[in-house]
């Protein structure tokens, strides 16, 4: 998953953290465990002994069809079977005390993905599509795959470069601005809760927080 791929989040992370507000010279690219994996209208749970800072972040995610190495940049959109809608839900405190993203990146079941997987012939311009996130109805993020600092190509001629991908690998391709952490002052998940992520051309999720000490059944 490449990080601050769209120029205004990077430039929101980077004033929330007192940095230099520049777009980055090459992607900043980490990965998420499968455990994180969850359904389109799947619960996510929160355990504030684990974390207190639950963040949503929006993003397209690309799968590969063609697997390859070292693919150039004007072929790498034939090696894509389809698109489909990611949360990369993220554990903000966890992300500061490790000072890495993996691992507050992947507590279980924090990468909704869905409603399903529209195959790339559906999508006429993959850089055209517009990208939303709802908290409770209202309009947390909107933004435009256009925006993205690191188009699709480049994303996967960068991360094939030495490194085969696969078929049936998922790529997120990060998230717009927005997002919880960054506001003033910042916002965090909270039981009933309720997330909707929705990519034009695609579909929306719906997701639902829970506490995990909540017996009640969504």
């Amino acid at each position: 998953m490449p990080r601050w791929n769209y120029a205004e989040h990077a430039k929101e992370t980077a004033l929330i953290r007192g940095q230099e507000t520049k777009a980055p010279e090459y992607p900043v690219i980490f990965t998420k465990a499968p455990t994180t994996v969850n359904g389109p209208f799947g619960t996510i749970i929160i355990d504030p002994t684990v974390s207190e800072e639950i963040d949503w972040e929006a993003e397209l995610a690309v799968i590969i069809g063609k697997g390859g190495k070292n693919i150039p940049e004007k072929d790498a959109l034939s090696h894509i079977f389809g698109y489909t809608v990611l949360n990369d839900v993220s554990a903000r405190d966890l992300q500061s005390r490790h000072k890495q993203f993996f691992k507050g990146k992947s507590i279980d079941g924090y990468c909704p993905m869905g409603p399903w997987i529209v195959t790339a012939d559906e999508i006429t311009d993959p850089q055209q599509l517009t990208v939303r996130l709802r908290v409770n109805g209202i309009t947390k993020q909107e933004g435009n795959t256009s925006m993205m600092i690191f188009p699709i190509h480049t994303i996967i001629a960068i991360l094939s470069k030495g490194m085969t991908l696969e078929p049936g690998d998922i790529i997120a391709t990060g998230t717009p601005s927005g997002v919880g952490f960054a506001r003033n002052p910042p916002e965090f998940l909270k039981a009933g809760d309720v997330m909707e992520t929705q990519i034009e051309g695609i579909g929306t999720m719906r997701n639902v927080v829970v506490n995990v000490y909540s017996k009640k059944e969504h």
